[in-house]
């Protein structure tokens, strides 16, 4: 069988690109075990059914990882320790799902292919042509406790790592991945925390492009506009100092993935010329999170220079008093 590795789609590498550092805070390393694939052919090497009993360790992981192959969630959060299975059922959708993807490492919903290789069992997800395989070893049971190694092929190598489930109510369940436990409650603190971040990275590139634009009205109309509703798409007669045409309606509205938007202009002093005070006035663009704690937790303020202040004030406004925020703090 030919094992090579495809290229993932942009949705699934920003994914890894987004999750890596939260799924390695929450000592969650799947990506060690699942970054094999095989393209096309798949060979049944055991006659007969390969499922094995629920009841049995292998047999749960077995379930495990055959849920994860079909997106399967309710019976995925099955297979999870009790305060993991609610941990897992309160994440958004969108984060389950992703759990399930890095099990599998397949973007879609797979069809999961049994067998076994020289008596032991084998799971395979089929996807749109490309398939993962994870082999089991004998599973070494400790009263409670039984950890498995799953191995990956790799051309002439292999890669594995031990699962570990516990018995919980007289049922197997999923507990550890290598030497790391499986902590969905934390994974979802996490994810929550990185989420509020990246909310507020988009508020903060919201702002910086909203800036960008008043700068741009400015130079074109010779004054800055009087709100930020001007910026917005132009009418049937192309662009107007009333529609410019510089930003989408919901920038113009002053909405930015969860923050609002505050604009305000400062005049020039020193001018005696309207037209020049005009030309050399300046602007602040203030951010809040609609919802305080869910959309975002840090206010911002940005003036026409490019100096960004910002701190968690509550949900209220930044002032020019508060301290000022280094771009590295709001990169991806």
């Amino acid at each position: 069988m030919t094992v090579a590795v495809p290229h993932h789609s942009n949705r699934t590498a920003a994914f890894f690109r987004y999750r890596r550092p939260t799924w390695a805070a929450g000592g969650i390393l799947l990506a060690l075990l699942f970054g094999v694939f095989a393209r096309d052919g798949f060979a049944q090497r055991a006659a007969g059914s390969a499922a094995l009993p629920a009841s049995d360790p292998a047999g749960a992981l077995q379930d495990t990882l055959t849920a994860a192959c079909r997106h399967d969630e309710a019976a995925f959060a099955g297979h999870l320790t009790s305060d993991s299975a609610q941990a897992y059922r309160a994440l958004p959708q969108e984060e389950r799902v992703a759990v399930l993807r890095r099990l599998v490492l397949l973007d879609d919903p797979g069809r999961p292919l049994l067998s076994a290789l020289e008596g032991s069992p084998v799971v395979r997800c089929e996807t749109g042509g490309v398939t993962t395989e994870m082999r089991f070893g004998a599973a070494e049971v400790r009263e409670n406790l039984a950890f498995i190694p799953v191995t990956v092929p790799e051309g002439a190598d292999t890669q594995s790592i031990r699962f570990g489930l516990v018995r919980e109510s007289g049922q197997w369940k999923l507990l550890s991945v290598g030497l790391l436990m499986l902590d969905i409650p934390a994974l979802g603190r996490q994810w929550e925390r990185a989420d509020l971040q990246d909310r507020e990275r988009n508020a903060v590139a919201a702002m910086r492009k909203v800036a960008s634009a008043l700068k741009l009205y400015q130079t074109a109309y010779g004054n800055l506009p009087e709100t930020l509703d001007q910026l917005g798409p132009p009418g049937q007669g192309g662009a107007s100092p009333e529609m410019a045409g510089l930003l989408d309606s919901d920038l113009a509205k002053g909405l930015a993935s969860g923050y609002r938007l505050r604009y305000s202009i400062v005049p020039a002093t020193g001018e005696e010329n309207e037209s020049e005070r005009n030309k050399a006035a300046g602007f602040m663009l203030a951010a809040t999170p609609v919802v305080y704690g869910k959309d975002g937790r840090r206010s911002f303020l940005l003036d026409a220079g490019g100096t960004l202040r910002g701190a968690d004030k509550n949900g209220a406004v930044a002032t020019a008093d508060d301290p000022s925020i280094g771009s590295e703090e709001t990169q991806p």
